[in-house]
């Protein structure tokens, strides 16, 4: 008979090697690699090639296909929300149009505020599923919330505080400047306080028993990676190392969970091919991360042919595109090829809800008798 250790019945979302592996290492192994690359590229501004292959396709732009498998690509998710897989592409297609006719740089850093408030609401989603079978008081469970968000705000607002930086999240001026040093002072203080209570929240609840190992993991990660790829080191290098693999493989990671599950508890198998790929198994895991790959490079060269042209050595073949300068064209082009970006954001604040009793996603990760305190 297998017994079940105190480790196995933490709050996994698969299992301790798949949480471990695939969601909660990439911030700790992403902050390694950062340290190790900013001691040959310190304060380098650009990326050489075969970085931005790796990290920027492989990774960041790769993983925002991911989704596809989870809206897209499954017959009966697209059944019951047909509406709103359609209109949010087309919506956001509308408003990128509009910020761009507005201003170009206007466009970017709408962009730019919109990831990243994508990337630290992915963080809080971890916190919150890592949270489910927890029953704190409420003070604890406002701290753990107030945690992981304040995780990732105090080095956003150094990084505002302290512009400009050897690096920027899509373009540069993206983000405007804060030009008040005392609010980097004011929240600095209030970061390293919130992490203090947290800590000591956490050594009094490990003294009864009660220590959640995922969810301080995943808390510990977003202090750890956001605060060294910001903060600490002053590189392209490392903080895109940093930022795009602690939050594009989790997020992968969490998708195949989905799929994988939800093959084991329908024990479906479907007769077309893009239904084989919307039920994952081990087996199709090469075409799971081939197929997001593919559409990333596909992406990636329409905005080199026609936008960018910086990578003649990965894109050639889309340089005989016509390279376009007039603004009117610009206006709905550019947020065209923006769109598996803003959809991605924006869809991402629909599909893993935890609240609603009607999210059928919690229905194929969890285990029936948790859905009552979710």
């Amino acid at each position: 008979m297998k017994v079940e250790t105190t480790f196995q019945k933490q709050p996994w979302i698969h299992s301790p090697k798949v949480d471990g592996g695939f969601i909660l290492l990439p911030a700790f192994a992403a902050t390694a690699l950062g340290l190790c690359l900013s001691r040959y590229f310190p304060e380098a501004n650009r990326m050489p090639g075969w970085a931005w292959i790796v990290f920027i396709l492989f990774v960041d732009v790769a993983h925002v296909y991911s989704t596809l498998y989870r809206t897209y690509f499954d017959s009966e998710e697209m059944e019951r929300h047909r509406t709103l897989y359609f209109m949010i592409p087309l919506l956001c297609w509308i408003g990128g149009v509009f910020l761009y006719s507005i201003n170009w740089m206007f466009f970017w850093s709408v962009l730019a505020y919109l990831a990243v408030f994508h990337f630290v609401r992915q963080q809080y989603g971890f916190m919150r599923i890592y949270s489910r079978k927890e029953n704190q008081k409420p003070w604890a469970d406002m701290l753990d919330r107030a945690s992981v968000y304040m995780a990732a705000f105090y080095p956003l607002v150094y990084w505002h505080t302290h512009l400009p930086r050897n690096f920027h999240w899509f373009i540069d001026g993206d983000f405007v400047g804060i030009p008040w040093p005392w609010v980097n002072t004011l929240v600095g203080c209030l970061y390293w306080a919130v992490l203090a209570v947290y800590a000591g929240k956490e050594i009094f609840y490990s003294i009864k028993g009660k220590f959640n190992v995922p969810r301080n993991l995943l808390i510990g990660g977003t202090f750890l990676s956001w605060y060294m790829g910001i903060v600490v080191l002053n590189g392209d290098m490392a903080f895109t190392a940093i930022n795009v693999i602690a939050h594009g493989i989790p997020y992968m990671a969490l998708i195949w969970i989905y799929s994988y599950k939800k093959t084991e508890k329908e024990s479906v198998q479907k007769e077309s091919f893009w239904g084989r790929v919307s039920y994952l198994s081990m087996r199709f895991i090469p075409l799971y991360l081939g197929l997001m790959v593919f559409f990333a490079f596909l992406e990636e060269g329409l905005w080199d042919g026609f936008v960018w042209r910086e990578h003649s050595y990965i894109f050639k073949i889309f340089w005989t595109l016509p390279i376009l300068s007039d603004k009117g064209t610009l206006s709905w082009v550019v947020p065209l090829l923006a769109l598996p970006q803003s959809t991605h954001y924006v869809l991402d604040g629909f599909i893993w809800k935890l609240k609603s009793p009607k999210k059928e996603w919690k229905a194929f990760v969890f285990h029936p008798s948790e859905m009552k305190s979710m």
